[in-house]
């Protein structure tokens, strides 16, 4: 039998120069529309070898050069050279914040390939666990070896702040996290400027299949958080809704969220047991001790305290930074507010009276009428409060005000805040202690407690407007 003849053999089909470039990059940009693509199937299959190597032009590039500065772009990203994948309209979608942290660094060094300034032979710190990563940021107290080097700082090289590249990064690992594949339809805003933008919002639909993998767990995944320490950033994952921007009731703790201060310790300090009320009040913090019990521990060592002790507490608390403007924005938008404490009544309805909220709820101190002093022992007709009432309490105002409970929104730092983080509509960890992080819903560490709004899908003009004395 005669062999076939080689000349009439047909050409394998090969990808046109005009459907690639020389850059990876280049070939995954975010934020420009989709080149159209003229070839079709047929152009491919009927063309030769040789005609379409000649028509190949190795220096082209498809691609523009990508903008110097992240943009609304006001598109729909895709990986994909293609028009938009069309999702039905009802086709589920999340929200990630995700927040550069300007003001806390992976390390103090500038990268050696981004100044001229750097030291030769400059070393880096040493390696130390990352806050939120594990239960404490101790290597020594960690059973078991010293965790691996940090990852490379790239904020140092592309820039501080949500850079183009950081972007790109994060919708490439979004679009490989899902199991089965599956193309996503991603969009972004820049929540405040538009040249170096410290907040941005991601949206991409649809999800992660949940039978492979879970919302929950998505939150917490290891690729994230590799993102989150390699461009120093902060991601905070949602389900879009209108409940997601539209929240009606807030609630807050008080010590190490309002206010910089532990209530407890300042009062310690007037009768010099201020190191034994901390060491308590830490490991209390930290899920360590049950929060009831080591409660009245502490109380039993401020016997003696003069009852006016909260007046003069007054003017050392300091509200953090933030807390009065997002509590006003709050307002505006017709929220209602709560502060829940473990700490102590007199000093929740003060900051409650500073600012604006509607509700305040703490642990009453049991005073001596006689010597107006402390007793050293709580009121025993009013309940403790710790992390299970603080929950009871977020459902019993929520339904007071006939609010659901995805239109509530809980902020705290210590273990006995856990409870309330998960059963509210968005929990907050903000600033919390490692453990507490790990186990929360989100987190945030910033320096301006105003970040919060951001989760809300306000932009900083959005913010100006509901704190300005200008409203009428």
């Amino acid at each position: 039998m005669a062999s076939p003849n080689p000349a009439t053999r047909p050409q394998r089909p090969i990808l046109q120069q005009s459907l690639r470039s020389n850059s990876f990059i280049q070939d995954h940009q975010q934020y420009k529309p989709s080149i159209p693509v003229s070839q079709t199937i047929g152009n491919v299959l009927g063309s030769s070898f040789d005609s379409s190597f000649s028509s190949m032009n190795l220096n082209s590039n498809p691609i523009s050069p990508d903008p110097d500065k992240v943009t609304d772009s006001g598109i729909i990203h895709s990986i994909f050279h293609h028009h938009t994948n069309p999702l039905a309209p009802e086709t589920p979608q999340l929200v990630a914040t995700i927040y550069y942290k300007s003001g806390d660094p992976i390390h103090p060094h500038l990268h050696p390939d981004s100044t001229a300034n750097a030291w030769p032979g400059e070393k880096l710190p040493s390696p130390m666990v990352p806050p939120g990563s594990a239960p404490t940021v101790d290597i020594e107290k960690i059973p078991r070896e010293p965790p691996a080097p940090e990852p490379e700082p790239l904020d140092h090289l592309y820039g501080p702040f949500v850079s183009q590249l950081c972007l790109t990064n994060f919708l490439q690992i979004i679009e490989s996290l899902p199991t089965p594949y599956q193309r996503m339809n991603t969009s972004h805003r820049c929540l405040d400027k538009h040249d170096s933008p410290r907040v941005v919002e991601v949206t991409f639909s649809p999800p992660p299949n949940p039978e492979y993998l879970t919302f929950s767990d998505l939150r917490k995944h290891e690729s994230i958080w590799r993102f989150e320490r390699e461009w120093n950033v902060e991601v905070v994952l949602q389900k879009e809704s209108v409940f997601r921007r539209h929240k009606r009731l807030v609630v807050f703790d008080m010590d190490s969220t309002l206010v910089d201060n532990e209530s407890i310790d300042e009062i310690a300090k007037f009768i010099g047991v201020e190191k034994q009320v901390s060491e308590i009040t830490e490991r209390a913090m930290n899920g360590e001790l049950d929060f009831s019990a080591s409660l009245k521990e502490r109380v039993s060592l401020l016997k003696g305290v003069p009852a006016d002790v909260f007046d003069k507490l007054k003017s050392v608390l300091k509200i953090v930074p933030g807390a009065r403007e997002l509590c006003k924005a709050l307002k505006q938008m017709g929220c209602k507010l709560a502060v829940l404490s473990g700490g102590f009544q007199p000093l929740a309805e003060w900051l409650a009276g500073e600012l604006g909220i509607d509700y305040a709820h703490a642990n009453h101190l049991e005073i001596d009428p006689e010597t107006q002093t402390l007793t050293g022992r709580l009121v025993p007709t009013y309940p403790i409060i710790d992390a299970n009432q603080k929950r009871s309490l977020l459902r019993s105002i929520a339904a007071e005000n006939g609010i659901p409970i995805a239109q509530t929104v809980a902020v705290g730092d210590g273990a006995n805040d856990l409870p309330m983080l998960h059963a509210a509509g968005l929990g907050v960890a903000w600033r919390a202690k490692s453990m507490v992080q790990l186990e929360a819903p989100t987190r945030l560490n910033g320096e301006n407690l105003s970040d919060i709004l951001f989760l809300l899908g306000l932009s900083h003009e959005d913010v100006k407007e509901l704190i300005s004395d200008d409203l009428v």
